[in-house]
């Protein structure tokens, strides 16, 4: 039944997937040829044609693309829309070369490109806000106990009660454990509000009396000769097994998986900045929003520099040296604040409250984070990101990485300007391990909407402990 289901719900998604493609080349259409918005028009086509190249180019186009990125796979395990968000986005940005590309193959210059440029925008909109609002109804569903996939769990150790509790507190997945095996002495034991309904040796008899949309083996890792065994078992069905490895217990952080010819290598910790497209995403924004900051603070920052210069002798830029991506040790520029001091002084020492190196200057950009504002050179060099965990002097990093666990993973992105540590109020004298887990939590989850959500937070919140 959740089969049929999920054939009805992606026959469903491509109609309202044509619908809304339909829907934005419309949209765009009224901007460019309705509208004085976009220039002066020149020698265009008539609605027909662009009718006719909906129908024959731009509709196939995005429905290759859309199958292509996995957009029509089930994604009950997100639990937000932006995995799906990005590639909505990587669909339109190559539908629109695609589209360019075809236009230029049957040599049509009247078929307007503004236009083609309008739709990839207003279709990635509209596509978010489709698939987002379906995603919802589809979790609505299931929380109130519809289209529910029903699972068998093989196992009655730890790891498979941990599974069981995960599957009973996250209704939105939409899964049922309907039944665990065991170990003959379990039966009939209750497990996180499901019962171990028979032995390891019932396994045939049980899956060929009850229907299952999903068997999933949580076996201790002395029992995996078993494996071999179990899987057959479930194809005999034409149920797929899926394995939860008993060493998961060991990886750090949620694994991904590669493939070298055909052998899986198990990543232990997936950083979604690994990813090209996510990286060209964020160094393009980065790079879009440090010139604008400079444009907008370089009266701030031109009056500071007179300050500085005025009230005490000494460069106005002070540079000092940063751990940055991947160990690389780099120069991070800020506005000087502090009397000039001895290099090996400054290498180690931290900043206090009432530190007598401040000037009175420096004790208030330093206060109100303008201090800061030179570290947009730093984005734009490639040096930082606007948001990313705030990198440390190599001194201390020194000391940090043998004493506080994973404390070297931060550097598997670019250091940032602001950082979701920050906005927890991890500035100045605050808990480094404290620091690290959120430093830790940013570098594994990722999105261009988790940037947007730091940079606003950041703007708004007060630097209490900024001294």
């Amino acid at each position: 039944m959740i089969k049929e289901n999920q054939k009805a719900l992606n026959i469903l998604l491509v109609l309202i997937d044509v619908l809304v493609i339909s829907v934005s080349l419309l949209c765009s259409i009224w901007l460019r040829f309705k509208t004085t918005l976009f220039g002066p028009i020149g020698g265009h086509l008539g609605f027909s044609s662009y009718l006719l190249f909906l129908i024959l180019a731009v509709i196939p186009v995005y429905l290759i693309l859309y199958f292509a990125f996995g957009l029509y796979k089930p994604r009950r395990t997100y639990k937000n829309i932006f995995s799906e968000a990005t590639q909505i986005i990587k669909v339109n940005i190559l539908a629109f070369f695609a589209l360019v590309s075809i236009l230029f193959i049957i040599n049509q210059p009247d078929f307007s490109r503004i236009m083609l440029f309008l739709m990839a925008i207003i279709a990635t909109i509209f596509g978010i806000i489709e698939r987002f609002t379906i995603r919802s109804i589809l979790k609505n569903l299931r929380v109130n106990n519809k289209n529910l996939k029903h699972i068998l769990i093989v196992g009655d150790n730890e790891l498979a009660y941990t599974f069981a509790r995960k599957i009973r507190a996250n209704p939105y997945l939409g899964f049922v454990v309907s039944g665990l095996l065991g170990r003959e002495e379990h039966v009939g034991k209750e497990v996180e509000g499901s019962r171990i309904i028979g032995s390891f040796n019932q396994m045939d008899h049980v899956l060929e009396n009850n229907r299952y949309d999903r068997v999933v083996l949580a076996i201790p890792l002395k029992y995996y000769y078993k494996i071999n065994e179990l899987v057959e078992s479930c194809e005999k069905v034409g149920i797929k097994a899926e394995i939860i490895p008993d060493y998961i217990r060991y990886f750090p952080a949620q694994p991904s998986v590669d493939m070298i010819e055909d052998i899986p290598i198990i990543n232990i910790r997936y950083v979604p900045l690994d990813d090209n497209f996510n990286k060209f995403l964020k160094y393009t924004s980065d790079y879009v929003i440090s010139i604008i900051a400079i444009i907008i603070t370089s009266p701030i920052m031109f009056v500071t520099a007179i300050a500085i210069k005025l009230t005490s002798p000494g460069p106005i830029i002070f540079k000092q040296e940063r751990m940055g991506y991947n160990g690389k040790i780099f120069e991070m520029y800020k506005f000087r604040s502090m009397k000039v001091q001895d290099p090996s002084e400054e290498k180690s020492e931290w900043t206090t409250p009432d530190d007598p190196r401040k000037t009175k200057v420096g004790d208030f950009i330093r206060r109100t984070s303008i201090d800061e504002l030179p570290q947009f050179f730093n984005v734009l060099k490639g040096d930082m990101s606007v948001v990313g965990p705030r990198p440390e002097r190599p001194y201390f990093v020194d000391q940090f990485k043998e004493s506080i666990p994973k404390y070297m993973v931060k550097h598997q992105v670019k250091p940032g300007l602001t950082g979701w540590a920050q906005i927890h109020g991890c500035r100045g004298d605050t808990s480094i391990n404290k620091r690290i887990e959120y430093d830790i939590e940013y570098v594994e989850n990722w999105h261009m909407g988790l940037d947007l959500a730091i940079m606003i937070k950041t703007a708004l919140k007060k630097n209490h402990n900024a001294y």
